[in-house]
């Protein structure tokens, strides 16, 4: 039977390993250390190292005012009202979005143009005949009945003021 070979690996050295990569690194990522370096220098000439600093240093602080701001009232309604904008936006039909923000420019534009400001028959007639003024009283009554009617539901909840 022949003798067992011995396998003797040298220790290794974590540190040496790292050293090495250390001594390599300038050269195999040479662009993207100089790119950095340049971010730092412009990062330290308009101040914002100093100020990373100090909010590092005093990041108790920070976060004792982060948290005291979002435990307030006005925050906690801003945050829930923001998520009813969210919801409402997202069951909106997107081409009827669209439609209205059509819409929107040439109305603006037709209001911010100088004219003469228009005879009440002029507008009686408008608001009374034109076809495009009376499917916009449509969409304005579709809205307020939709509007009186969630109020409606509401009223019965017995709520008369928001939450807090």
């Amino acid at each position: 039977m022949a003798p067992p070979i011995r396998l003797q690996l040298p220790p290794r050295d974590p540190r040496a390993e790292l050293q090495s990569r250390l001594q390599d690194a300038p050269m195999e990522h040479a662009e993207a250390l100089l790119s950095a370096l340049d971010l730092l220098q412009a990062l330290h000439d308009r101040g914002a190292l100093d100020l990373m600093r100090g909010a590092a240093g005093s990041c108790d602080k920070v976060l004792e005012i982060v948290v005291e701001a979002a435990n307030a009232p006005e925050s906690i309604r801003g945050a829930r009202n923001l998520i009813v904008m969210v919801n409402a936006i997202g069951a909106i039909d997107p081409e009827a979005l669209a439609t209205c923000a059509r819409a929107v420019p040439s109305a603006l534009g037709a209001m911010t143009q100088p004219a003469r400001p228009p005879s009440l028959w002029r507008l009686m007639s408008d608001f009374l005949w034109d076809k495009d003024v009376r499917r916009g009283h449509l969409a304005l009554v579709a809205l307020l009945r939709s509007l009186g009617r969630s109020m409606a539901a509401g009223a019965g909840t017995g709520r008369t003021e928001p939450e807090p």
